[in-house]
């Protein structure tokens, strides 16, 4: 079992938590991004840079994703195609993707890219709160005894 990061958008204070519990568990653990990402020292955490373009840090995820594993990001796409692989997926909100959610969720994102492509603004997602750092630690939290339990 792996933990995979969508690193290039991933808040700084969801990094630490990632980390704590990749330590804390001994979970294997890798961030991976197409710019530099600092990392607090951990034989449980490294990091992979990847080329910058399009998608690149996307499609190496996707690629190095087994059954099992979670992959956290906010990448909606990112999310369905590893879903299909039968890992977990769930954003820096702790909300999890899920078989019932994840279409709908793309059909909303590919109307949110509509609506801005006409010029309507969206005012983009408010940032992270307490409410919701503790609601990714939680999310985390589980997936991580689940899965020490099996």
């Amino acid at each position: 079992m792996t933990i995979w990061v969508d690193a290039d958008a991933c808040p700084g204070v969801i990094r630490e938590i990632i980390c704590k519990a990749a330590n804390r568990t001994k979970t294997e653990t890798v961030f991976i991004a197409n710019s530099y990402i600092r990392l607090p020292p951990s034989p449980h955490v490294r990091f992979v840079q990847v080329p910058k373009g399009f998608d690149i840090a996307d499609n190496e995820i996707a690629a190095r994703t087994a059954k099992g594993d979670m992959v956290i990001t906010g990448d909606i796409p990112l999310a369905a195609e590893v879903m299909e692989k039968k890992a977990e997926a769930i954003n820096t909100r702790g909300e999890p993707y899920s078989e019932d959610t994840i279409r709908q969720r793309l059909n909303m994102r590919d109307f949110m890219d509509t609506m801005r492509a006409s010029g309507v603004q969206s005012g983009g997602t408010p940032p992270l709160g307490n409410a919701e750092k503790q609601a990714f630690a939680n999310a985390l939290d589980r997936y991580l005894a689940r899965k020490a339990k099996q």
